[in-house]
C-alpha cells in the first residue's frame, strides 16, 4: 500500500474539516467589504470603518484556512509510509508555516487595521492626518503578511498535490487542479509583494483561491469515499 491505512474512528474527520474550512472561508470572503478599490487607501478605509461584520468575516476566514490546512495535513500524514514520504514531510513543514502566516495576517488585518481605521474615522480634523498615516502603515504590514501567506499557502498545496499523486491517493486531474490553484495563489502572492493590492494581484489571488476551494471540496469527497479499515 502507498498510504497508511485509515482507522475507522478517523473516517470523515479530514473531509469534515476540509468542507467546513471551505464554507467558512467562502462565507468570510463573501462578507468582506469589497466595493471600493483596496489600492485606494482613503476610500477603502472609509468602507472598512463602516463595516460591522469586519471581525466576524476575518475570523471566519482564519478559521476556514486553519480547518482546510488541518484537514489536508491529516490526509498527508497518512502518506508517510509510502513513496510520497519526502513531499508529505515538506507539506507538513510548509503547512505549519502557512498557518502561522495566516494567523499573523488576520491579527494585523482583522484586528489592528480595523482599530486604526475606526480611530481615524472618529477623529477630529486635527488628528485625522496622523491617524490616516498610522493606518496606512498598518496597511503596508498587512500587504507584507498577505504576500507571504499566499506564497506559503500556494507552496503547501503544490507540495500536497505532488504527494497525493505520488501516493496514488487521487486521480492525476485532481493533482493538476490543485497545482493550478496553487500556482495562481503563488502568482498572486508575488504580485502582492511587488504591487500591493493591485488589480493583477487581486485577480490572481481570487482566481487561484476559487480553484483551491473547488479542489478542497473534491479532495474531501475523494477521501471520504476511500474505504477505511478497522483500527
Amino acid at each position: 500500500m502507498n498510504a497508511r491505512p485509515r482507522p475507522r474512528n478517523q473516517a470523515g474527520l479530514s473531509s469534515a474539516l476540509l468542507i467546513a474550512g471551505a464554507v467558512l472561508l467562502f462565507v468570510g470572503t463573501l462578507l468582506h467589504p469589497m466595493h471600493e478599490d483596496p489600492s485606494d487607501a482613503l476610500r477603502a478605509f472609509g468602507e472598512y470603518s463602516a463595516d460591522h461584520n469586519w471581525l466576524f468575516s476575518h475570523m471566519a476566514q482564519l478559521a476556514g484556512v486553519v480547518a482546510m490546512i488541518a484537514g489536508m495535513l491529516l490526509i498527508i500524514g497518512r502518506l508517510f509510509d509510502g513513496p510520497a514520504r519526502g513531499f508529505a514531510l515538506l507539506t507538513i513543514v510548509f503547512g505549519a508555516a502557512s498557518l502561522a502566516a495566516a494567523a499573523a495576517l488576520q491579527a494585523v488585518d482583522g484586528i489592528a487595521l480595523k482599530a486604526m481605521v475606526n480611530a481615524w474615522a472618529m477623529a477630529d480634523d486635527a488628528a485625522k492626518a496622523s491617524l490616516f498615516n498610522a493606518a496606512f502603515a498598518v496597511r503596508q504590514i498587512e500587504i507584507g503578511f498577505a504576500a507571504v501567506s499566499a506564497v506559503l499557502l500556494g507552496l503547501t498545496v503544490l507540495l500536497a498535490s505532488i504527494a497525493l499523486q505520488q501516493a496514488k491517493h487521487c486521480p492525476v486531474w485532481m493533482s493538476l487542479l490543485g497545482s493550478a490553484g496553487a500556482v495562481g495563489v503563488l502568482i498572486g502572492g508575488v504580485a502582492t509583494a511587488a504591487t500591493g493590492f493591485s488589480d493583477i494581484a487581486m485577480a490572481a489571488n481570487m482566481a487561484g483561491s476559487l480553484v483551491l476551494l473547488i479542489w478542497v471540496v473534491l479532495l474531501a469527497v475523494i477521501d471520504l469515499k476511500r474505504r477505511p479499515v478497522e483500527a
